[in-house]
């Protein structure tokens, strides 16, 4: 038998961090999964991810300068809500409302670093929320059909929410794990999408079962980015003849399940209610519109913004719309932050859907769900949806992948210069 080298003595790995890792991978994806779980505060999402924020703080996780700003925008987005709150009438209800805003923000810092860090864990987290996903679809669906005993608990007003409190954060949700799965329908063989039909069937109904009009449009018009990022992309003629035929035929299939659904009545009246562009608490007289144009007016007057949960003690309802809340409850500073924080990550992420990466799918996604959910939070309060607050730390840890790859890139590439001229 041949001695050891005293060289390797205490080189070997032990094998504790690999299944540490494996736990670490395990703890991310039930992150995800508790996502969908929302329907009381504080919901377990929340609670699992105080602990799991705390452990991997310990475990050295970085916040690193390429996902800056977002870590600056989000302090001075809840800076701008801390200074607001003196001004609300219920200021306990304004620190909790402002305690909720910070946590969502360290939240999206999380994603960033874990994914700035390891870009491939996106496979985790992808995969955790389409589980979860389809789990509260599933729940929406059994709560509006009747399907159990106590299924109504799933639904609110006639329309499905499944595991959250309103239908109208319920149906976006859905929209981005629907995104992924028409994505793999058009890029992937055939043989190997036909297997995703189903879950992609049971998303789609549970969106439409939301009667979210918010919803309708998001997963519109995300599905309608990704099929143009598709065909942009591909290089090869034949694939682009396919994409061009799966969108023909995606267009037909929605049809009929338009038409299989529309035939039950309750479904049909619902459909033709929801359906109208402008419902009468719109156009009202101090309805949703006439608030963002009054609210506007007001928020120019006080520089602190109203405080939070203050915007309804001035109109019959809240503001309904992201960007106006922006300056009501965290002031010019925060409104002003916020806008800056959309711009940014949009232009930053930009320029990644046109490179080759192993997560560039991902991101084609990630892109159009961010993209409809700007447009969406023009009609709606997004602020305290946590799966928003996701996105966007999802989408600055792959800027920064993207970033820290390139030294490592130029790194490798003059190593390799200076070996082939010795």
């Amino acid at each position: 038998m041949g001695t050891a080298d005293p060289r390797t003595i205490g080189t070997v790995r032990p094998r504790l961090p690999v299944r540490a890792s494996s736990i670490g991978d395990g703890a991310l994806w039930l992150a995800a999964f508790l996502s969908g779980f929302v329907i009381r505060e504080p919901a377990p999402y929340e609670l699992y991810m105080v602990g799991l924020t705390v452990v991997w703080l310990a475990f050295d996780l970085k916040l690193r300068r390429e996902f800056g700003p977002l870590i600056v925008c989000m302090m001075l987005y809840i800076t701008g809500g801390i200074a607001a709150i003196p001004l609300a009438r219920e200021m306990d209800d304004a620190i909790i409302y402002i305690a909720v805003s910070g946590f969502l923000a360290i939240t999206a810092i999380f994603y960033a670093a874990i994914l700035a860090e390891r870009p491939e864990r996106y496979q985790l987290i992808e995969k955790g929320y389409l589980a979860s996903a389809v789990l509260v679809s599933l729940f929406g669906i059994a709560g509006y059909f009747h399907l159990f005993p106590g299924a109504d608990f799933f639904t609110l007003y006639d329309r499905a929410r499944g595991t959250f409190q309103d239908p109208n954060v319920f149906g976006p949700f859905l929209a981005l794990p629907t995104v992924i799965l028409i994505q793999r329908l058009l890029t992937q063989p055939l043989r190997l999408s036909l297997a995703y039909l189903p879950a992609l069937a049971i998303l789609v109904l549970a969106i439409f079962l939301s009667f979210s009009r918010g919803a309708w449009v998001v997963l519109a018009a995300a599905s309608m980015i990704v099929y143009l990022l598709a065909l942009i992309t591909e290089q090869k003629a034949v694939r682009r003849l396919r994409l061009l035929a799966l969108g023909a035929l995606g267009i037909v299939a929605l049809i009929a399940l338009l038409g299989v659904a529309l035939s039950i009545d309750s479904v049909a009246e619902m459909f033709e209610q929801r359906a109208r562009l402008v419902q009468d608490y719109d156009g009202a007289r101090l309805g949703r519109f006439a608030r963002y144009a009054l609210g506007f007016q007001l928020v120019m007057e006080h520089p602190l913004g109203l405080g939070a949960l203050e915007f309804n003690k001035y109109f019959p309802e809240d503001e309904h719309n992201v960007y106006l809340k922006g300056f009501t409850t965290y002031g010019w500073l925060g409104g002003t932050v916020y806008l800056l924080l959309v711009g940014w990550t949009l232009a930053r992420l930009t320029p990644l859907l046109f490179k080759v990466r192993d997560w560039t799918p991902f991101v084609h996604c990630l892109f159009a769900i961010l993209v409809a959910h700007v447009i969406l939070s023009i009609i709606i309060d997004t602020d305290h949806w946590r799966h928003m607050y996701m996105l966007y730390g999802l989408a600055w840890g792959l800027i920064a992948a993207d970033r820290l790859e390139r030294p490592r890139g130029l790194h490798f590439s003059r190593t390799r210069t200076v070996d082939q001229g010795a």
